[in-house]
């Protein structure tokens, strides 16, 4: 690993996945890019398929970083990598086989379908990367796709990856957004008007890209020896503080999956994210974000808001069954260790324990939110708080932040004027909010006494307070709106507005009049906008 600010074509690249798990290999370059059943084995090797124009677009310097990486040209070699027309020295490419349930239901094989990981390789820090490219051309897995992506969705991809980040939230990172030069076709929502839009290809990073999917799929099909494989591998390179493979390590492995899973969905309830498919195939075993598709953020609390327009009708993934379908998914894994355990009822135990650590890390959360203790027995003025905020066309994200306001009031002060106005920007409709409607300004100034009175009781300094819950509440996050405006630049060859809103997303929890745009709340001509109110999972 060179100790300079390298370029990613001088770095070495192995691939420990490759090397030591069963796959396949063709020889042929078009039987590797067919469509097929890959049995037996962990990945299918497949090189990226070349593209017109490569040009890197946008790049994360903090992730450049993790790879020890100086920022590189638009164009030239590395566009040439990040681009799919060229390999470096030492790269395996593959696309992984995987299965997974999809909207409840088991759909069988689905693996890589269009992204291709090119190899492994140590940042400055010893820490393994994987290098893959979402969007590089077909794969064994591609099914009927032609396994590219379109500038919107990696553009998507690209900006939420680095927002989760510097949120706080675990995830896989994206280095860089490389438009390809060529145009793909794809009907958004599914309704009969496809169009041509431009191609692009976002470079993601992971110590590894394991999902729930991979064992589920060996254990469909009855291969207990892939699946020891991979459990091997797993625990040497990413658990090993977990021993060898056993039985004690593989139910140590899966509590660790499971408490991880429900640290990273409260992360996802505390900023207001929701993934949009939360498949078993679109978790991962490390406990990171990963796959950002149809996802969105709260603009007003709603309970049952869902981004994904193909989950319209019954709302699984809707932000309020987050958690419960985190449990749900990790049962589906349980199902897959099973056949590689003796006592498979020992899986039993950490699942049940999945649901207190998703309310203790939840609640240690809102704690620093509202600068108050919690605990318990305090869930119904938490219920409370929510209900409230649903009652009307709410701002979670302002209302966090205007709550900062009202804790730096003097000691005491509960009038209603005092507590209520405040809040007025949080707010989308001003005759239905407190200001005009007498029923929710009582509703709402007593929840507000309520708290007020919890937090001039609690002993901790209140300045200490306050700048837990600034630290705690972010001010931007990358809602869809803010997305689309940068979409709709890119897609005219201006990425200004994409720089401008990634240098806003990387400082998230400081509210400066340089991010003042990115604070507010959706404009009225992005509630019904396409890309803003609902997505697809086309891309």
């Amino acid at each position: 690993m060179p100790t300079h600010p390298a370029d990613l074509t001088e770095l070495s690249f192995d691939d420990s996945f490759v090397r030591t798990l069963p796959g396949e290999a063709p020889t042929n370059e078009a039987v590797a890019r067919r469509s097929r059943e890959v049995r037996g084995a962990c990945w299918a090797a497949v090189t990226p398929t070349p593209v017109s124009a490569p040009r890197i677009a946008a790049w994360s310097e903090g992730a450049g970083a993790l790879l020890g990486l100086r920022r590189p040209t638009a164009a030239g070699a590395v566009a040439d990598v990040l681009g799919g027309n060229r390999l470096v020295t030492g790269m395996r490419p593959y696309a992984a086989c995987y299965g997974g349930h999809q909207f409840g239901h088991w759909a069988g094989q689905l693996g890589d379908g269009r992204a291709i990981t090119l190899g492994e390789t140590l940042g400055p820090d010893a820490q393994r990367w994987e290098v893959q490219l979402k969007g590089a051309g077909p794969t064994a897995f591609s099914r009927r796709s032609d396994g590219r992506a379109v500038l919107r969705s990696s553009l998507r991809e690209f900006l939420c990856s680095e927002a989760m980040f510097h949120l706080g939230v675990p995830t896989t990172r994206a280095l860089a957004l490389t438009t390809t030069g060529d145009a793909v076709v794809r009907d958004m929502f599914y309704d009969g008007h496809p169009r041509a839009e431009p191609g692009a290809i976002v470079t993601r990073l992971a110590p590894c890209f394991v999902r729930l999917g991979h064992f589920e799929i060996f254990a469909s099909r009855g291969e207990t020896q892939p699946a020891q494989a991979l459990l091997a591998w797993l625990l040497a390179h990413h658990f090993p503080e977990l021993g060898p493979p056993s039985d004690d390590a593989l139910v140590a492995l899966f509590a660790t999956v499971a408490e991880r899973t429900a640290r990273m969905i409260a992360d996802w309830m505390h900023v207001g994210f929701v993934h949009g498919v939360m498949n078993t195939d679109n978790l991962s075993v490390l406990g990171l974000t990963i796959d950002y598709g149809p996802y969105g953020f709260l603009d007003t609390y709603d309970p049952d808001f869902t981004p994904n327009t193909t989950d319209f009708q019954g709302r699984r993934y809707r932000y309020a069954n987050q958690p419960g379908i985190g449990q749900w998914n990790l049962y589906r894994f349980a199902l897959a260790l099973s056949p590689l355990l003796s006592d498979p009822q020992r899986l039993e135990a950490p699942l049940s324990a999945y649901v207190g650590h998703f309310e203790t890390h939840w609640r240690e959360r809102m704690a620093r939110r509202l600068g108050v203790a919690l605990t318990p027995e305090d869930m119904p003025f938490l219920d409370e708080m929510n209900s409230t905020l649903g009652a009307v066309e709410t701002d979670p994200t302002l209302f966090f932040r205007r709550l900062i306001d009202l804790a730096a009031l003097p000691a005491g002060l509960t009038g209603e004027a005092a507590l209520v106005a405040p809040l007025a920007e949080c707010f989308y409709d001003a005759a239905r909010s407190p200001a005009g409607d007498t029923d929710l300004r009582d509703r709402w100034v007593r929840w507000l006494r309520d708290w007020r009175g919890r937090f001039d009781a609690d002993p901790r300094p209140a300045e200490v307070r306050r700048a837990e819950m600034a630290a705690a509440s972010p001010a931007v996050i990358p809602r869809n709106w803010l997305a689309q405006e940068a979409i709709d630049a890119a897609e005219q060859g201006d990425f200004g507005p994409l720089e401008r809103l990634m240098a806003a997303v990387r400082r998230p929890y400081e509210a400066t009049p340089e991010n003042a745009h990115y604070r507010q709340r959706r404009p009225e001509w992005a509630r019904d906008k396409a890309g803003c109110s609902a997505l697809s999972c086309s891309s």
